[in-house]
């Protein structure tokens, strides 16, 4: 479904020389690819052939921009989260659908339950909803929403929105 997780396992099938693969939504519908060699290079030889490749044949909504690995910091790419093992294997799922997602994150959180909203597809924006027994704090919310994004695809964002807490903790 376009995953990072996914889409950079392709990838490093594909390219088995491209030790470094970081794939990250640069916005909406768009996302880019940084990669290096062992040598910490990227060739112009394989950077043409790494953006054809991802513009062929990873997830067809989205355009992919190939840049060299040491543009991550530059770009400001956040750090990668630790994933529990439910996120990083649906994740990786040639076939992942909207219930998977779903059910991979309310697996997660047992007091509540994530749902679908609509999909804005001009913004490139997933909308869901997060009813719980309980308000998450903010480090919660954070939690949630890095687990989503690697749920996503690629070139998509996700918004939850928060509501109908039945108590207080």
């Amino acid at each position: 479904m376009g995953t990072r997780l996914r889409s950079e396992q392709l990838v490093k099938a594909r390219f088995p020389h491209l030790r470094y693969i970081r794939i990250h939504t640069s916005s909406k519908h768009k996302a880019t690819i940084y990669a290096w060699t062992d040598e910490l290079e990227l060739s112009k030889h394989d950077h043409l052939r790494l953006e054809k490749y991802a513009n062929a044949y990873l997830y067809p909504y989205t355009t992919f921009l190939v840049k060299a690995y040491g543009e991550l910091r530059a770009d400001q790419v956040p750090l990668l989260p630790e994933l529990p093992d439910v996120v990083t294997q649906a994740a990786l799922k040639k076939s992942l659908n909207q219930i998977q997602i779903l059910e991979a994150i309310n697996s997660l959180y047992p007091y509540g339950q994530l749902t679908f909203k609509r999909y804005d597809e001009a913004e490139s924006i997933i909308y869901f909803t997060y009813q719980g027994l309980y308000p998450l704090d903010d480090a919660e919310k954070m939690t949630m929403h890095a687990y989503l994004t690697e749920l996503i695809p690629l070139g998509c964002y996700g918004h939850v929105v928060y509501e109908h807490f039945l108590s207080e903790r």
